[in-house]
């Protein structure tokens, strides 16, 4: 068995073993997670044993707790189509109170359902997914067909789906803790294209389209998120709202140039079959509305723009939120090493957006496209040309799904999302 010992200086030993490791505590989140980081691979990639014990012996136990959960995020493979299976570590840790397990499970649903392929995880077994978790937990689902979604005039939504021979649905996750007075919710939207050629506007197989399977990573976030707070017993009102669709190019496909009416009313030039997120979010934030809830936080792989502009390194964020909540949740990601990038929102990036002949367009120029994007979605959060409620609009594309590993995600899905929101929840008030 390897051993593993957080210590501080001054109960530092030297030791040329290659079972034990005395790791020094240092008062740096990010640097206790980087020092996780190179033990596990180092550990992984050699002969020795895969059964790994970790022991405290620090009184600060948050740097002791931040790196056992590394080293447990770090631990993750999805294998379950492969006939041969590579080792995991088996890791045991010593305080097991102070690591928050129901989080860490959170993330690998997320982890989960990102790597699942659609050739299983279609908009009706995501549904059924998310049931088998609701029981595991303590939420509850409602799941609306697409004869329901057509009742409710979801435009947005039934256009994406169009071209594909899979039904759409929109999934209404509910917790509250039994002690909770909130009479307002907060409410999760996540976006659910479980798959996204690009519809008409064709993606290019090499370099995008092949990794298409995470466009409802936004989802899985939502479903883990859900998923570890309902565990943990937050004492919070929480609604998760998750429209499923996919945007295939069939034969009734939507077509660059139609005129879509969305729920709210609003009418919407399609430019680009390819921005599709956009409208089935659209349409989700409009329904959030009759909940009338004290806070919206959509998350989606939205625009390639958002990757390109904070990369891997970040979530782009943006919205009408206030200042303090923003700063909670700016505190919370970089607590936690998962940052966030707040993103410039003036409202001249509306005029982007002007359609020559529906209410507004579905994307604008080139520039700021993630920008524009937040700007079509904040339509649809407005009632009378009025915030409906406080809002925030995260884009995970850069950092919802790697090619490679990256710091304390393996190649694939990452559930980027889960523990932001397990942690700014936590202490939202």
């Amino acid at each position: 068995m390897i051993k593993i010992y957080i210590v501080d200086k001054s109960n530092l030993k030297l030791c040329n073993n290659d079972l034990v490791y005395y790791v020094i505590a240092e008062n740096n989140s990010f640097k206790m997670r980087e020092k996780a980081l190179k033990i596990y691979n180092k550990i992984l990639s050699s002969d020795l044993s895969k059964e790994v014990n970790i022991y405290n012996q620090i009184k600060e136990s948050n740097l002791y707790t931040i790196f056992v959960e590394s080293i447990l995020l770090l631990n993750y493979k999805f294998e379950k189509y492969k006939s041969k299976k590579s080792s995991i570590l088996k890791i045991t840790y010593q305080n097991p109170e102070l690591i928050n397990k129901s989080m860490i499970e959170g993330v690998f649903i997320a982890r989960d359902l990102v790597n699942e392929p659609l050739s299983f995880l279609t908009a009706k077994q995501l549904a059924k997914e998310i049931k088998k978790y609701s029981k595991k937990s303590f939420f509850k689902l409602e799941t609306l067909n697409e004869k329901k979604i057509r009742d409710l005039e979801m435009g947005g939504v039934l256009s994406v789906n169009k071209g594909s021979v899979n039904p759409s649905n929109f999934n209404i996750l509910t917790y509250k803790h039994s002690k909770s007075k909130s009479i307002k919710p907060i409410v999760l939207v996540g976006k659910g294209v479980m798959y996204d050629t690009g519809g008409l506007s064709l993606k290019p197989t090499a370099n995008s389209m092949d990794m298409m399977k995470c466009d409802m990573a936004g989802a899985a976030a939502v479903v883990g998120a859900i998923y570890a707070i309902a565990k943990m017993k937050i004492n919070v009102h929480l609604i998760g709202l998750i429209p499923a669709v996919e945007n295939r190019p069939g034969g009734n496909a939507y077509v660059p140039g139609d005129v879509v009416k969305m729920m709210n009313g609003s009418t919407v030039e399609v430019l680009n079959t390819d921005a599709e997120g956009r409208m089935i979010l659209a349409d989700a934030l409009h329904y959030a509305k009759r909940f009338d809830p004290k806070l919206v936080i959509d998350l989606a792989t939205l625009t390639g723009s958002a990757a390109r502009a904070v990369g891997k390194y970040g979530i782009a964020a943006m919205g009408n939120a206030s200042n303090e909540t923003i700063k909670l949740l700016e505190e919370t990601g970089l607590n936690i090493d998962e940052r966030i990038a707040l993103q410039p929102f003036w409202e001249e990036y509306r005029l982007e957006l002007e359609s020559d002949i529906a209410d507004l367009k579905n994307i604008g120029s080139a520039e700021a496209g993630h920008i524009t994007a937040g700007k079509f979605l904040e339509h649809f959060t407005k009632e009378k040309e009025k915030p409906a409620y406080p809002w925030i609009h995260l884009d995970i594309a850069g950092v919802a799904f790697l090619q490679k590993p990256y710091f304390l995600s393996q190649k694939g899905g990452t559930g980027a999302g889960v523990r932001l929101l397990c942690e700014f929840i936590k202490n939202y008030k």
